[in-house]
């Protein structure tokens, strides 16, 4: 669904505020046209961007502690846990406690969560392909530099 233009009048109603060409909005537009792109091309394997960030961190990392795990993927802790469950429960992942601090479970994810990750790399790849793909070589060069300096800021 196209946004309509905003008119002068609609600016000069709201003090020239138009939500059009509000950071927060975009970002929020261009997310949700990005997950829109991601649940289609990630298909049969049925995972959520945070749930395919986990799993691909912890096929990466090999293990962490689900707080280390939501720090590296930037989600908050009532966040990870929900994921963390939803990957237990498919067998995606298993979890074992820590070997020095039993207080401390450790996150891996199991040889089927491995696999996905395998074949579903490519889907993955044309995923950021298409969600780029309004942009040319240059500007998604200096787009995500831009987003990159923004996220870490």
């Amino acid at each position: 669904m196209a946004e309509r233009e905003t008119t002068t009048e609609d600016e000069t109603a709201l003090g020239g505020y138009a939500l059009a060409r509000q950071v927060g909005h975009l970002l929020r537009r261009a997310h949700q046209r990005h997950v829109a792109i991601f649940q289609e091309g990630i298909g049969a394997a049925a995972l959520t961007p945070m749930q395919w960030a986990a799993l691909v961190t912890l096929v990466r990392d090999g293990q962490a502690s689900q707080n280390q795990l939501g720090r590296l993927t930037a989600m908050d802790p009532a966040t990870i846990q929900g994921v963390a469950r939803r990957l237990l429960a498919r067998g995606l992942i298993a979890r074992a406690p820590h070997p020095a601090d039993r207080r401390i479970s450790l996150l891996a994810a199991t040889p089927a969560g491995v696999a996905l990750v395998k074949a579903t790399l490519p889907a993955a790849v044309a995923i950021s392909e298409a969600t780029l793909a309004p942009l040319n070589a240059d500007e998604r060069r200096t787009f995500l530099q831009l987003l990159q300096r923004m996220a870490f800021a």
